[in-house]
């Protein structure tokens, strides 16, 4: 009986750790960050918590940061702290946005989230579409991801999982 619980461990580590991959996952905390193709522009429109739109339109122009998020979540709110850190840096240079992907119940706890944690830019609902993933942003069932938007309103960058405001720098220089 020994020699099977022992086995089974054994395929469990193997598995964790991921024996024969060729690339070990990236450690705790660090992002995977995913390059996207600049192609025709998002169309998007989210249920602002305030008169202040988090819309295609409202973002053309400038670079935008788009960060979907969830209030339970650690990593969102990490997220969250470091675009309200840039974001008072960056001034009006930047369009930055808060999806919360969350129900219409939720508004008011979305609402006191934000006054939490300090957020002085746009905070918008996620509709269903965006919710299950079918949205103009595609697949973002993870959270926090964070997208970047040029001028036009391509989606130039796109990261899952947390990501640090030196590596979004980078990535808002490289989309001007």
């Amino acid at each position: 009986m020994r020699v099977g619980y022992v086995l089974a461990f054994a395929c469990g580590l193997v598995g964790l750790l991921g024996c024969g991959s060729s690339k070990p996952p990236p450690p705790v905390g660090v992002s995977t960050v995913q390059s996207t193709e600049r192609k025709a522009p998002v169309k998007f429109e989210y249920d602002s918590l305030d008169e202040r739109p988090v819309s295609s339109a409202a973002m053309k122009g400038k670079i935008g940061v788009i960060a979907f998020i969830t209030t339970w979540d650690l990593s969102s709110q990490a997220q969250v702290d470091y675009l309200v850190a840039m974001s008072k840096r960056d001034g009006d240079q930047v369009s930055y946005a808060l999806v919360a992907l969350q129900p219409r119940r939720d508004r008011e706890l979305i609402e006191l989230y934000r006054t939490k944690l300090g957020v002085t830019f746009p905070v918008a609902l996620g509709d269903a579409e965006t919710i299950s993933g079918s949205g103009s942003f595609g697949d973002v069932h993870s959270v926090p991801t964070v997208v970047i938007l040029d001028r036009e309103g391509r989606m130039v960058w796109r990261n899952v999982g947390l990501v640090k405001a030196d590596e979004i720098r980078r990535e808002i220089r490289g989309a001007k």
